[in-house]
């Protein structure tokens, strides 16, 4: 399976199943919608924030650029997750320097226009709560957990959230199941009781269903060609719109 397939939106009859009591979403292209972003662009406003160091302008940003692929692609060969300090220091910028804290600031405000969460997250979150449902976050980031739940402040939808985890702050990234299975564990649930939502077919599909979860696929971002992963996985469920969620968990645990 491809990140482009296609499937219904109409849940897949799952019997014997254990109620959904957890959704987890996925963040960038899921929480916020997707945008296309220029990745050499962000390195750009980081280069232009921090000011030249010892290398060019022009050098600088190729070497940012070529660590953070490397770790994204460390990611999806090995499963070891990053942060964006380590990056940085592999760039010979260390935590604390002025440059460093300067580059880091016009990075995040280059990253702003693209974190804002999709206008129905609210809702949709307020309508799973007050069924009972408990809602997770589980993101692939370099980003530390201070500056997500910021934008979640931000956006007045950080209380809706029972529980978040998110790969900088532990070992894994996803599809590696041990990060499933810590986001389970998080909110308290057992991983079969949860329902795993997200925008990637690879991580968002095959992952969660490797503990047991069911996937909820949502097939409106465009994933660079080599970000996609050839796998075997069918989706429980495929929602073309997000506000489909609480129908489709609605249908599960009425089975």
């Amino acid at each position: 399976m491809t990140e482009t397939g296609s499937a219904s939106s109409r849940p897949f009859e799952a019997p014997g199943k254990a109620p959904v009591k957890a959704v987890i979403f996925d963040w960038g292209g899921t929480i916020t919608p997707w945008h296309t972003v220029d990745l050499r662009a962000q390195w750009t406003a980081f280069a232009d924030g921090a000011g030249l160091a010892a290398r060019s302008r022009d050098d600088l940003v190729s070497a940012l650029s070529a660590a953070e692929d490397l770790a994204w692609k460390r990611g999806r060969s090995e499963g070891l997750s990053a942060r964006l300090h380590e990056i940085l220091e592999s760039c010979g910028l260390p935590h604390g320097d002025s440059r460093t804290e300067a580059g880091t600031a016009a990075y995040r405000a280059f990253w702003e226009p693209h974190t804002f969460t999709h206008p129905s997250i609210g809702p949709l979150w307020e309508t799973l709560r007050a069924t009972g449902i408990r809602i997770g976050v589980l993101s692939n980031t370099i980003w530390d957990r201070d500056y997500h739940r910021g934008i979640f402040e931000r956006d007045g939808v950080l209380e809706l959230i029972d529980a978040d985890v998110y790969s900088s702050e532990v070992p894994w990234v996803k599809p590696q199941a041990e990060i499933f299975a810590h986001a389970a564990g998080a909110l308290g649930v057992a991983a079969e009781e949860c329902a795993y939502v997200g925008d990637r077919s690879f991580e968002d599909v095959h992952g969660p269903q490797q503990v047991g979860m069911r996937a909820i696929w949502i097939p409106h971002s465009e994933i660079p060609v080599d970000q996609q992963v050839s796998h075997e996985a069918t989706p429980d469920a495929v929602a073309h719109d997000l506000v489909d969620i609480a129908t489709i968990v609605d249908a599960w645990n009425l089975l």
